[in-house]
């Protein structure tokens, strides 16, 4: 039987904080190395002196799940070590205790895995990665519009001037505004809308490397296929699924958008509360996207189950749970599209739901 030794890794951004567990005994810990060239040397050349003196032919490290995680595992990968990557949010252990330093936490992770009971963690591929960076800017440049735009109106009614959130959609729509204002108005806004502008056009160059990027994604081009779903919403999607096969079921990854409801069950009672919200947002946005836009193309998708259902949820229920339980129907023909690797079915839209043949 393989031997092998155990080590709890507390990562932070600038060092990271040891446990080693060989047979549940502790041989260090609490020791402190340094994100550089020089810790990771240091602490490589620690772990293979102890394997070699031990006779310990394994050595397996735990991280939490970080910024830096995927960095600091890659390096140990090519090591010869294995890494396995903690889920947070399932392992509230570490972030519960009433003693929390950075040696217990390496001392709990280390011990929990050693015990093959530490709820891991998916990591996705570099080239998702790659991608969610793009989409985070890109988003980052979304809020920045909005939160521009919102003080250009705080500043114009501060002078008395009443406008309408539509007014500073376009270019030149904000253009038209400027040229009706007053001197001392027209100043500060002419600054922002300035900033709006650079912020927009650098968003639209994100927009074009996504399509680059993605041009022979075959997961994005099934995904466009639905209506409604344009190249950010698709990417999106692509992006934070990563690989689809590793949800055994559609209700596993309707679980992991966070689209199913919160449940309490007791003997014989159950309770059933609001969507649990779990699993990355980003993921949960771009699906109700997607659905509001296809709530507003209904000269193509008015006919589709979907959206028949949707209204009828949103007669006996309102609009807000109406999109939420649709992307949540909409998750289940996304998951069987890619499990089965096929197009969305207009004409089984029509009839029922757009799933696959068999689905």
């Amino acid at each position: 039987m393989e031997q092998k030794i155990f080590v709890g890794v507390d990562l932070h951004k600038d060092q990271f904080t040891i446990c080693i567990l060989k047979d549940g005994k502790v041989l260090e810990e609490g020791t402190k190395y340094e994100l550089n060239k020089d810790g990771y040397r240091n602490f490589i050349a620690m772990i293979k002196e102890l394997s070699y003196s031990t006779g310990y032919e394994e050595v397996v490290l735990a991280i939490e799940s970080t910024t830096n995680s995927r960095y600091f595992k890659d390096i140990m990968v090519r090591q010869g070590f294995r890494v396995e990557v903690v889920n947070t949010l399932r392992f509230k252990v570490v972030n519960q205790s009433t003693k929390k330093t950075d040696k217990n936490d390496a001392r709990t992770l280390a011990e929990f895995l050693s015990r093959d009971i530490l709820p891991t963690s998916h990591l996705c591929s570099a080239e998702t990665e790659g991608l969610r960076r793009v989409l985070k800017t890109r988003n980052l440049m979304v809020r920045d519009v909005v939160a521009l735009k919102n003080q250009a109106h705080a500043v114009l009614s501060a002078y008395g001037i009443i406008t309408k959130t539509a007014e500073f959609q376009s270019r030149k729509e904000r253009e038209s505004v400027l040229a009706r204002l007053p001197v001392k108005a027209a100043l500060p806004v002419g600054i922002i809308f300035g900033t709006i502008d650079a912020v927009e056009k650098q968003k639209k160059v994100l927009e074009s490397r996504l399509r680059v990027i993605t041009e022979k994604d075959h997961t994005v081009g099934l995904l466009m296929t639905i209506p409604g779903v344009g190249i950010v919403n698709a990417c999106t999607i692509r992006a934070y699924i990563d690989d689809i096969d590793r949800f055994e079921t559609y209700k596993n990854f309707s679980a992991y958008c966070g689209l199913v409801p919160w449940v309490q069950s007791s003997n014989e009672t159950a309770y059933y509360g609001r969507i649990t919200k779990r699993g990355p947002q980003e993921l949960r946005t771009a699906l109700v996207q997607c659905v509001v836009a296809m709530v507003r193309m209904e000269n193509k998708t008015g006919d589709f189950g979907i959206i028949r259902q949707y209204h009828e949820l949103k007669d006996s229920k309102n609009s807000g749970k109406a999109i939420i339980a649709t992307a949540r129907k909409l998750s289940r023909i996304i998951y069987m599209m890619l499990k089965t690797d096929s197009t969305f079915n207009s004409a089984r839209a029509i009839g029922h739901s757009a799933l696959p043949e068999g689905a």
